[in-house]
């Protein structure tokens, strides 16, 4: 079948999978499909997903071990209306709605991973959390503000970790993995340990990676230099202090080495531009609490620490002046979080939540020949503050056809920046939040909700004090900005049976004050000179439809679909990394011991781009080419022995996502193996 025919056959299945509720290893007997899929993320507790007024997709444990994916961003990209673009190898941004980076905002159980540093447009940060972590990955789609703060004017990626569980026996479990991927591209070893007990369990795990140069498609070949080096450390104990009273302990850590980012090599003249280190370590305690009354049924208490490290180093072909950054940002959290059940039908979450930047930020030229050092500004202002405060309130009325959801949130912020440029700065904005969903029950396994959410994001340091080169331009610091402001609407239809599952979604997005680069007639260092304004009114608007259907018993589909198209009012032009309309189909076949799947990808051409899109030497002149691919992975499980395997791009086609610094991977193949014990 040609690429043609099988594109056509592919939008018959148009949509993507629901995923499962329960854990249950990777192969299971049959296709049946969960009846009752729990999420947590959209209104902060669970519930099922067929009465959350909010599009919620999900990824299981088991989906991620069947479909191989090589890191947190390569998964995200499994799930239906985000897209994913890649700067570089070691990169990866969801774009959830039209919006990602500091506009979408990245959990990690429950804690904030962004930080006053996030930047506008495509980040890193996604790729510092090992996938061989996760549990569960919900992505709440344009609702976000009022349960979780600033930064989720897209929606919320919520990254949840494995937990250990606790038995009425003593008992040890273990892991080993290995994965290859041909051309060097992939080499991984990890390794677990787990211990559960009546009154204790813990998890514990080591994971080391090494990623050769991306090969792509039939006319890219080898793209170098994109390779790099990562370990990673995970451990997470729970305590059972009390028959009420629950501890957990967890610590996760992440270090990558020598990351490129490739187009600086290819397209700008580098002979040397990485990241080096990009680190990410997060520590937290939580208790949770049985409540002895209604009002305080649930009570959970988070007290995190969390530090990035980025390390960046420069120097352009022909020069012998070397350019050495180094960002440390120290993030002190708690957060409180109340469960009521208020009447039988009407139950609340409320709380409080804390967070406090500090941002570290240097910089210095090294001459390789002299090994002379000169000491300059860095790329944020020093020592620079950034305190994130809120509280909210979340309600759930549940009646007997009805669900209304509503909730409202409160959050100030203190930030504090002392620099050269701006002089000492402190400014404290502020902004409150509503939401309102209603759902109605149709029948058992239908219903039909609206949501309205008005959403914000707070200026943060990267806004106002950045002052260097950053991407294909020259920023300077802005002072004086204000939160971006958003109100969303969407209207959904949602089903799930035994046999079939299915969603979809239109919403519109009205933005005001959005925070954009304004070009200047200055130039620096040979690159345009750019400064942040609250310029823009633009609205973002979309369909969204997903699938997941039990043919047989053994045969399953699923897929999925989005089209997002945003405009911008200010400038009458669109607005910028807007994805073009993309979506996935898969067929699984699935006995007692194996299963095989085939799954095809699209994306068509997107040549709707904005003037920054159009200066963007990441996009090809006229717009991003459409593309289609086509993969294959399968599994079979032996007593403890659990062995997997894909086949990717089979055509070899030569593709890149929008907006991303380099192509997708071409014709390749990987081979992964676990010994369980």
């Amino acid at each position: 079948m040609n690429k043609k025919k099988l594109f056509a056959a592919t939008i018959v299945l148009f949509s993507a999978a629901a995923g499962d509720a329960q854990e249950t290893g990777l192969i299971k007997k049959d296709t049946v499909l969960p009846l009752r899929e729990v999420v947590v993320t959209a209104q902060r507790h669970q519930q099922e997903n067929i009465l959350v007024p909010y599009s919620v997709s999900t990824v299981t444990k088991r989906q991620a071990e069947e479909i191989g994916a090589s890191t947190t961003p390569d998964l995200l990209a499994d799930v239906n209306g985000v897209f994913v673009q890649k700067t570089n190898h070691g990169g990866g941004s969801p774009f959830i709605r039209g919006f990602t980076g500091n506009q979408a905002l990245i959990l990690v159980d429950g804690i904030r991973l962004n930080n006053a540093t996030f930047r506008y447009g495509p980040n890193q940060y996604l790729n510092t959390i090992d996938p061989y972590t996760i549990s569960r990955v919900e992505v709440a789609k344009g609702t976000g503000s009022v349960q979780y703060g600033t930064d989720a004017i897209g929606g919320v990626v919520h990254i949840i970790t494995k937990e250990p569980e606790f038995s009425s026996e003593k008992s040890w479990n273990g892991k080993v993995f290995a994965k290859y991927m041909t051309g060097d591209m992939e080499k991984t070893v990890r390794g677990e340990a787990g211990y559960s007990g009546e009154k204790s369990a813990f998890n514990l795990g080591i994971s080391k990676r090494s990623f050769g140069d991306l090969l792509g498609g039939d006319t890219t070949g080898k793209q170098f230099p994109s390779g790099y080096e990562e370990w990673a450390l995970d451990a997470k104990s729970k305590f059972l202090l009390k028959q009420n009273l629950k501890l957990t302990l967890a610590s996760q850590f992440l270090q990558q080495h020598d990351v490129p980012v490739f187009h600086k090599y290819q397209l700008e003249n580098f002979a040397l531009n990485e990241m080096n280190p990009q680190q990410r370590l997060l520590n937290y305690a939580r208790l949770n609490i049985d409540g002895r009354s209604p009002l305080l049924k649930d009570i959970e208490l988070t007290a995190s620490w969390q530090q990035t490290i980025e390390g960046r180093n420069s120097r352009k072909n022909g020069n012998t002046v070397e350019t050495r950054e180094r960002d440390r940002i120290n993030t002190l959290g708690f957060a409180v979080d109340i469960f009521s059940k208020i009447k039988r039908f009407w139950t609340a979450n409320s709380g409080i939540e804390l967070y406090n930047d500090r941002v570290n930020s240097s910089k210095y030229d090294f001459d390789i020949e002299s090994q002379g050092t000169v000491n300059k500004r860095g790329l944020y202002p020093d020592d620079s503050r950034y305190g994130n405060y809120s509280i909210y309130s979340l309600h759930h009325l549940n009646f007997s056809r009805w669900v209304i959801d509503a909730g409202f949130r409160f959050n100030s912020f203190d930030i504090r920046i002392t620099d050269t440029t701006l002089g000492k700065l402190k400014i404290t904005p502020s902004a409150l939040v509503v939401n309102l969903a209603l759902l109605y029950r149709v029948a058992d396994h239908q219903s039909l909700y609206a949501a309205f959410s008005s959403g914000y994001r707070a200026p943060n340091i990267d806004d106002m004090g950045t002052l260097g080169i950053v991407d294909f331009r020259y920023e300077v610091p802005a002072a004086g900005l204000e939160p971006e402001k958003s109100q969303h609407t969407e209207i959904g239809y949602k089903v799930q049976t035994s046999k079939f599952g299915a969603s979809f979604a239109a919403y519109y997005i009205d933005l005001s004050n959005l925070i954009t680069r304004v070009k200047t007639e200055e130039e620096r260092s040979g690159y345009p000179v750019y400064q942040k304004e609250n310029t823009e009114a633009a609205y973002v608007k979309g369909l969204e439809a997903e699938l997941n259907w039990a043919v047989t018993g053994n045969f399953r589909v699923r897929g999925g679909g989005a089209y997002t198209y945003g405009q911008s009012l200010s400038k009458d032009e669109p607005l910028r990394r807007i994805p073009p309309f993309n979506g996935r189909a898969t067929g699984i076949y699935k006995r007692r011991n194996w299963f095989a799947a085939a799954e095809f990808r699209f994306a068509v051409k997107q040549d709707r781009l904005a003037q920054g899109d159009k200066e963007d030497n990441r996009i090809p002149t006229g717009g991003t080419p459409g593309w289609q691919v086509l993969n294959f992975y399968g599994g079979y499980k032996l007593s403890q022995l659990q062995i997997n395997a894909g086949l990717q791009n089979l055509f070899n086609e030569d593709y890149r996502m929008h907006g991303s610094g380099l192509n997708g991977v071409g014709r390749s193949g990987w081979l992964a193996v676990g010994l369980l014990f």
